[in-house]
């Protein structure tokens, strides 16, 4: 077979990838290992950029994503400090107002993955293969020929827009982008039902507790009264201290004061999964001839929140224009596909940087604890802090030292 463009995952980013081509008129051909729907070990969280992108392709799949009945809607996200002391942020200032339009939604990934499947499906311009794990790459002058480990499935592409995953073999044997123990998180989740406590307009909750750090504990509400619960922490300081994440976190669920109460009643559903978060902590290359990273294949996970899922839309939204662009001008070089990296990191670097910051003051409980303290009495930043979830130009703020001095002084 031979296509423009060769999509190999099918996940958010390769699936939104795919359907802004289909919106661009530009056919492609996407090809995935798994045959949905099928499970990822994930938060579950989907902050408002997912709508906001889906929404900018076709305004018909973020309707459809909105009567959904697989998700529950989110208005916000709530931060707890190692103080304990937490902080309530809307994903608007005036949510109360707009309660018909949530930017946020929580939904188990083998719901959403499906979703943006079916949607793959309503396209005549993408064509969907499943079950199939592209094993073999070779470059040559006219294009990129991919196939299957015994050589049956074969495709020619002009151009290969890689989203894959965390694990992706193209990223580590092509692209050379290699695990970083301090660029990347290791995680756990299991689900439960029956946790009290949870915010009545399902606030997303981030714990960063004590014993955590520089990790944290989450806990995402999900429909059918069960929560995605998990725990996340720098690879290498739960190597360097020899951490066993499931028994933190059991751990803490028992003997942690305000956790044992809320869980008195939950019941586990399911088993404790592992998984792996490549973080957006370092600039990389995201690209080369006849390539592009798309989401976590291109380490693009935020290192604050460890969301994964709007970034992954966000740079194969861009990856889909930016072969379109390649295959008007029918240059599929290194050098034209710069503009991809520079569109990327416009877009989403302020974010990470700032991202990057907040990951290293955890690092600091007092100046955590400060933050969260200046944050629940001081409503300038707690509506910059809101503002960071649809304004990215205000992160900047964040990442500015002077911000913070300016905050002890004015309090």
């Amino acid at each position: 077979m031979e296509t423009k463009v060769c999509i190999i995952g099918a996940g958010p980013g390769g699936a939104c990838a795919a359907l802004q081509l289909a919106q661009l008129g530009i056919e492609c051909i996407v090809v995935d290992k798994a045959v949905f729907p099928r499970d990822k070990v994930c938060g579950d969280g989907l902050s408002g950029k997912v709508l906001t992108i889906l929404e900018r392709i076709d305004k018909g799949i973020g309707e459809r994503l909105q009567q959904a009945a697989f998700k529950m809607d989110s208005w916000g996200v709530t931060f707890v400090a190692p103080n304990r002391i937490g902080m309530d942020i809307p994903y608007k200032p005036d949510y109360q107002k707009h309660k018909n339009d949530p930017r946020g939604f929580v939904c188990k990934r083998i719901d959403f993955d499906n979703f943006l499947v079916e949607e793959l499906k309503r396209r005549p311009e993408i064509r969907l293969f499943e079950g199939v794990s592209i094993d073999n790459y070779r470059l040559e002058a006219d294009g990129y020929y991919l196939s299957d480990k015994e050589g049956t499935f074969q495709v020619k592409a002009d151009v290969i827009l890689v989203a894959n995953g965390a694990h992706s073999a193209f990223t580590k044997d092509v692209a050379g982008i290699k695990m970083e123990p301090e660029h990347y998180v290791a995680g756990i989740r299991a689900y439960y039902k029956g946790i009290s406590g949870l915010h009545t307009d399902n606030f997303i909750e981030l714990h960063f507790l004590k014993n955590m750090l520089p990790g944290y504990l989450w806990i995402f509400p999900l429909p059918n009264g069960e929560a995605n619960v998990g725990v996340g922490m720098l690879s290498n300081t739960a190597r360097n201290k020899k951490i066993n994440l499931k028994k933190l976190m059991l751990d803490t669920l028992a003997t942690d004061a305000t956790m044992q109460d809320r869980f008195k009643n939950a019941e586990l559903v399911g088993t404790i999964d592992g998984y792996g978060l490549p973080l957006g902590s370092k600039k990389r290359k995201l690209h080369g001839e006849r390539y592009m990273l798309i989401g976590d294949a291109g380490y693009l996970i935020d290192p604050f929140t460890g969301e994964g899922i709007g970034n992954a839309l966000y740079s194969g939204r861009i990856a889909a224009q930016q072969a379109a662009a390649a295959i008007s001008a029918n240059n599929f070089s290194d050098k034209f596909f710069d503009a991809y990296d520079e569109n990327v990191y416009r877009i989403l670097g302020p974010e990470l940087e700032v991202s990057t910051k907040l990951q290293k003051l955890i690092k600091y409980p007092w100046l955590f604890n400060l933050l969260m303290k200046m944050g629940s009495r001081n409503k300038q930043l707690k509506e910059l802090m809101s503002c960071m979830f649809h304004e990215v130009d205000l992160r900047k703020k964040l990442g500015n030292p002077l911000f913070y001095v300016k905050l002890l002084f004015n309090r």
